[in-house]
């Protein structure tokens, strides 16, 4: 993997917001546009009764920080709750997923790394998908149980 040269300083109105491919949850990628491959952040904004993907990764590591609200996630079989400020940090070969059964707003940072590149949308050939899906990913925790998430389009 290469490293950048120099550094790269992103403004907030430099970010793209877009919902994420199967939950629709708004994120927008800090670095995308570094051309790092160590390293990937975003901010993911989880609406009132919303989840993002059950998943897990094959190297990355993940650490995941509340910037705004009480966050929720499930890993494995547990249920976290993590206050704003607080952060979970998971290794690649644990399911997890974040959700929000509250009627309030939550803004998490997400980093991980490294980056794998071999799953980026642009990848060729395609991967396994199974390795970081290996079970349904739009299902929901059982907090989220009557909920239908993600919305119809």
């Amino acid at each position: 993997m290469k490293s950048i040269a120099g550094y790269f300083l992103i403004k907030p109105e430099d970010l793209f917001w877009r919902p994420s491919n199967l939950m629709r949850i708004p994120n927008a990628d800090y670095l995308e546009r570094t051309g790092g491959e160590n390293l990937g952040a975003r901010l993911w904004r989880f609406a009132p009764q919303s989840a993002g993907t059950l998943h897990k990764h094959v190297r990355m590591e993940e650490f995941y920080f509340v910037l705004e609200g009480v966050g929720r996630m499930r890993v494995g079989e547990e249920t976290l709750i993590v206050p704003k400020h607080g952060g979970v940090l998971v290794g690649p070969d644990q399911l997890r997923q974040v959700f929000n059964d509250t009627d309030a707003e939550v803004l998490w940072l997400i980093v991980g790394g490294p980056e794998e590149l071999e799953f980026l949308p642009n990848a060729t050939p395609k991967p396994d998908m199974s390795l970081i899906y290996p079970v349904d990913p739009k299902q929901l925790p059982k907090e989220l149980e009557g909920v239908e998430w993600p919305p119809r389009d």
